[in-house]
């Protein structure tokens, strides 16, 4: 008979511990992935009601296209122009979770008043465009990047210099995307971001508290899995990859994307390269940066249309069609489309035009 060693309990306890911490990290991570594709890698239509039109915009005219991304989903692309007089092509990047390109039609309409074609598009499952859900942050990057090649490429576009503007995710967006189109003149990026996970933190910081920075690792883990490469492509290393000039807008009290994860970043690596210009606003918040402070429209329409949803007969939440459909005739019946289509900060826009001709002036 052989003595058979029992085994110490000193390794049974650590054992039983080592399996236990494998467990709760692998279920802490699951739950990471969960609640990032429950609210980061969704698919999203912008509201008919209130959706913007080309025919709001006297003289704009808009041509459509369709141009392959990354894995073969055809994304809808718009080539916004006014008169015959473009010296250049902005490419717009869009935000996250309002559908697609169509709520930055006014900023397309302003820069094609003033010289440019516009070359908007609606990203991975927003709007017009393919594809079931988004993925992630960093499809925003594939998208505009692929959008840029079919601008550059395509033979009914003018081969014009390329100047990228974006706002919030499309902010991340057109900066980090300098790393693979370094020829791009000039950069505005209105609320933006450094890294892609930067998106999923800032905006869950409200719900989870201090709870969001233990998240973190594990979406960057998996968008690494998801995305590869550009998963770790951060907006500063767009910026290190390009001779471009870049312009960096953000407020103070944005509670959507921190100014902390944007500007405050940026600017303390960047304040002394010339290449650089930094616009603070303290009260601009986050989806009303671009918007003309004076204008309250927003609040005038908003005032009645409490007053109709006080004034229903049912349940909203219990009869959630009928809701709908009453919310949208209300919108159609009663929405001043001039004024509200006719938002836009212009004066932010004009220093937005002249920053971008600046470089042009100077032969860049």
């Amino acid at each position: 008979m052989i003595d058979r060693k029992k085994i110490p309990k000193k390794k049974i306890v650590l054992t039983v511990i080592a399996v236990l911490l494998v467990a709760l990290v692998c279920g802490w991570y699951a739950l990471c992935v969960v609640l990032y594709d429950s609210n980061i890698s969704i698919s999203a239509d912008s509201y008919e009601p209130l959706m913007l039109r080309v025919e709001d915009f006297e003289g704009l005219e808009c041509k459509e296209y369709s141009f392959p991304s990354d894995k073969g989903q055809m994304l809808a692309g718009y080539l916004y122009s006014f008169g015959e007089d473009q010296h250049g092509i902005v490419v717009l990047a869009h935000g996250f979770g309002g559908g697609g390109h169509n709520s930055y039609m006014d900023a397309a309409d302003y820069f094609a008043r003033h010289g440019y074609y516009v070359f908007a598009y609606d990203a991975t499952a927003m709007d017009k465009s393919e594809g079931e859900r988004l993925g992630g942050a960093p499809q925003g990057v594939i998208d505009l990047e692929h959008a840029i090649s079919f601008v550059q490429e395509s033979a009914d576009i003018p081969d014009l210099p390329i100047v990228l503007f974006g706002h919030s995710w499309g902010a991340y967006s057109v900066s980090a995307v300098l790393t693979y189109h370094p020829e791009v003149k000039a950069v505005i990026a209105c609320s933006g971001f450094n890294r892609s996970s930067d998106m999923f933190e800032s905006g869950g910081k409200s719900q989870a508290g201090a709870l969001i920075y233990a998240m973190t690792p594990f979406v960057r883990i998996h968008e690494f899995f998801r995305f590869g490469r550009y998963a770790t492509n951060t907006a500063m290393d767009g910026f290190d990859s390009t001779e471009a000039a870049v312009m960096i807008v953000h407020s103070a009290d944005d509670s959507v994307i921190g100014i902390e994860y944007g500007l405050d970043k940026y600017y303390e690596k960047y304040r002394d390269d010339d290449r650089f210009t930094f616009v603070r606003f303290e009260d601009k918040g986050h989806n009303t940066i671009l918007n003309d402070p004076d204008n309250t429209y927003s609040e005038e329409f908003d005032a009645p249309f409490d007053e109709w949803f006080d004034s229903l007969d049912y349940d909203p939440d219990e009869d959630k069609e009928r809701f709908m459909r009453d919310k949208a005739d209300y919108i159609n019946e009663h929405l001043d489309r001039y004024r509200w289509s006719h938002r836009l900060d212009e004066k932010l826009f004009d220093a937005f035009l002249e920053f971008y001709e600046k470089p042009r002036d100077e032969g860049i």
